[in-house]
């Protein structure tokens, strides 16, 4: 939900333990939760923008208004829900058989019928490299001028300037290797290297919120 225009394909496992009409109910039942959830979301991120612009004083909360836009304009494309028995292997040829499918749909994936210049694979690799490495710290943040001082000591990579450099963040920002919020002030210096490092600690400030939340007033 985080990442622009992210496409989502949902898979239901333990296809084996249920009757075949219930295999469809359960289908429904899952698309139909999924639905809900956005409408929830997109319902919550409007009142929260909502309830900012109309505080008496909405230049103090700029920043928070701001990623709220953001959230909001991520779009997300659910796919329609694919059931299999992960233990019987032709299934597993099935799920593979449809990823790959809807990978080649340029409608969903603009990206794969584009031509990429060899050094964005250049980058790419050593970036895959630096986030591996004994060196990089857990949360995987690197300033960006860092960044671009570490790969520039790749031999193929000496002649890296900072503009080509952006070009192919934002790429992988597409993909989802990294992340990178060039359009945010305060964050246009840090790439994260470490996507799934971020959604945890955005899951562990939903969480730690709601338990605030939850906590009776005395």
């Amino acid at each position: 939900m985080r990442v622009p225009n992210s496409v989502v394909l949902p898979v239901g496992t333990h296809v084996d333990c249920c009757q075949e009409e219930e295999v469809e109910e359960k289908r429904h039942n899952i698309m139909a939760k999924i639905s809900a959830m956005l409408e929830e979301r997109k319902s919550n991120l409007t009142h929260f923008i909502t309830n900012l612009e109309g505080s008496k004083e909405p230049e103090l909360y700029v920043d928070q208004w701001e990623r709220l836009k953001e959230m909001e304009s991520c779009t997300l494309t659910i796919l329609n829900l694919v059931a299999v028995n992960c233990t019987d292997h032709r299934d597993i040829k099935k799920l593979e058989a449809v990823i790959l499918e809807h990978v080649k749909k340029e409608e969903l994936f603009p990206e794969v019928v584009r031509v990429l210049p060899p050094v964005y694979r250049q980058v790419e690799a050593a970036i895959v490299d630096i986030a591996q490495s004994e060196e990089m710290a857990d949360h995987g943040m690197m300033d960006l001028q860092y960044l671009l001082s570490k790969l520039s000591q790749c031999e193929h990579l000496a002649n890296l300037g900072r503009e080509l450099l952006q070009d192919v963040l934002r790429y992988l920002h597409r993909i989802g290797l990294v992340v990178w919020y060039e359009e945010i002030k305060h964050l246009e210096s840090t790439v994260f290297l470490q996507p799934t490092f971020l959604i945890t600690m955005f899951k562990v400030s939903v969480e730690i919120r709601i338990l605030l939340l939850a906590e009776p007033k005395l």
